[in-house]
């Protein structure tokens, strides 16, 4: 077993001691890809806790396009606050649920430029949506998959399209979709910004630590 196939084992195994993140917990539960487009969309700079209880919240009161549509825009603030940009973000629902609704038949696309056309939507939540919601093969780069692959020495990168992109020529396909879990549940609880807990990490004797300035 090479290093990384047993990095990748030993992460598969440690992260499930660990919180899943909220879309992958939407996702285990409803297994509806609007549901994850919308979860996904308020998460964006928010933490689990709360895009959890405004996506329950939302869903409770409208889960597809056309309910979506017809709740109005201040009360639909009112529901997903206090998410990161709360209005910001009611807005952008209802334009990509309008956009569904005439463009996909109400129904979230399995496609990636498909999905990149819709407002809000990056690279990041792209594959996110075509992993967990159509167990498409992908590999969903946010901001701990981005530092932690770099870390590792599996990728020397600048931006997550970068890591994106450089990690399907290094990872095995077969590691794509449960990537992201993985790095996101350590990014998480140990593998942070700044002092990371590396005494902690299962993979500390096989991590070279790359630009980490500083550990606990």
């Amino acid at each position: 077993m090479n290093r990384t196939d047993r990095i990748i084992a030993i992460l598969r195994k440690e992260s499930l001691k660990l919180l899943t993140p909220v879309v992958t917990l939407i996702a285990h539960r409803d297994n509806d890809p609007f549901k994850i487009l919308i979860s996904t969309l308020l998460s964006l700079r928010t933490k689990d806790k709360v895009t959890l209880e405004a996506s329950i919240r939302l869903f409770s009161r409208a889960s597809t396009p056309e309910e979506v549509i017809a709740v109005p825009q201040k009360e639909l603030e009112r529901i997903i606050f206090p998410v990161g940009f709360f209005r910001r973000k009611a807005a952008g629902i209802k334009e990509v649920s309008r956009i569904l609704i005439e463009k996909h038949g109400g129904k979230v696309p399995n496609d990636m430029d498909a999905l990149l056309a819709l407002p809000g939507v990056g690279r990041k939540t792209a594959n996110l949506v075509l992993i967990e919601a159509f167990d498409e093969y992908g590999i969903c780069v946010d901001t701990h998959v981005h530092r932690i692959s770099n870390r590792l020495g599996f990728v020397m990168t600048k931006t997550p399209d970068e890591t994106e992109m450089a990690l399907k020529e290094f990872l095995p396909k077969k590691y794509w979709k449960e990537y992201n879990e993985m790095l996101v549940k350590m990014g998480q609880a140990l593998c942070k910004p700044v002092s990371p807990e590396c005494s902690k990490c299962p993979v500390d004797g096989l991590c070279p630590k790359i630009g980490v300035e500083r550990s606990r």
